[in-house]
């Protein structure tokens, strides 16, 4: 299959479909656990992922899957090779565990050598951004487009900070520092398919990230190229899914995020 955007509004239904499951959990007791000191992991996680594996995999059975409950560390070693979903079932976990409402659904296609379609879903939000190659970027249906603030100083810059974040201080406070002297303010909302999606539709003009894997990057990668914005690594060299290092940004200040953040050795 060359052209993927046939599959795109039965995507949205299954995205859409997944989102009915994760307000349901949203409103019962929540039942979490540990996967390292601040990685946490629910019931919501593991149900929303076996749902979208069940319907994608009916819907494209010649695709594979890179999924963040059920991907090994050998998934994560390999190149993707062929069509694959790339999946993070619940973005934001800590935030769902905490009843925040930035949660987010995050599925790519990965094929010939790219995400295809992207699709982020905040459904307490009530909003599903969705992207296929060369069609541009979608809100709620209506299309989007990164912003046109020309400089920092009228900026508003997203970041997040890693599970590792104890071991990677300096580099992320020595970030915020500059972000803070140079722009007109920072947020963290702590999701980073969220963060790549408002990048997409101009609410933030920038974000950046490092120690971030795929299925965090992939459908908002593609929302942001398609609705104008540019993505690079942190350092402005080429972006690849399997380096944890993302920056993202309109055209306006791309540069001038990779200089200021350029200054502090990440």
């Amino acid at each position: 299959m060359t052209d993927h955007a046939p599959l795109l509004h039965k995507t949205i239904d299954i995205v859409r479909e997944a989102g009915d499951l994760l307000m349901r959990y949203w409103h019962a007791p929540r039942e979490i656990r540990h996967k390292g000191r601040i990685d946490l992991v629910t019931t919501a996680d593991l149900a929303l992922e076996k749902l979208l594996k069940e319907r994608l995999g009916a819907l494209l059975p010649e695709a594979g899957f890179l999924a963040e409950e059920s991907a090994s560390a050998e998934d994560l070693g390999k190149r993707l090779n062929g069509p694959t979903w790339i999946i993070d079932p619940l973005d934001g976990t800590t935030n769902f565990a905490h009843g925040f409402p930035f949660v987010a659904i995050s599925v790519a296609l990965w094929d010939k050598g790219d995400v295809q379609l992207g699709l982020v879903h905040l459904p307490v939000l009530h909003e599903l951004f969705h992207a296929a190659k060369g069609r541009g970027t979608h809100l709620n249906n209506v299309p989007v487009q990164a912003s046109t603030v020309p400089d920092l100083e009228n900026s508003l810059v997203a970041t997040g900070f890693p599970y590792s974040v104890r071991e990677q201080l300096p580099p992320i406070l020595g970030w915020m520092e500059t972000m803070l002297t140079l722009t007109q303010g920072i947020r963290r909302p702590g999701s980073a398919a969220s963060d790549l999606a408002y990048v997409a539709c101009g609410r933030f003009d920038a974000f950046y990230e490092i120690n971030l894997k795929p299925w965090d990057m992939a459908a908002g990668w593609l929302l942001v190229r398609e609705a104008g914005g540019l993505v690079t690594r942190i350092d402005g060299s080429a972006f690849d899914l399997h380096i944890p290092s993302i920056l993202a940004s309109n055209t306006k200040v791309h540069a001038e995020m990779v200089e200021a953040l350029g200054r502090t050795d990440g």
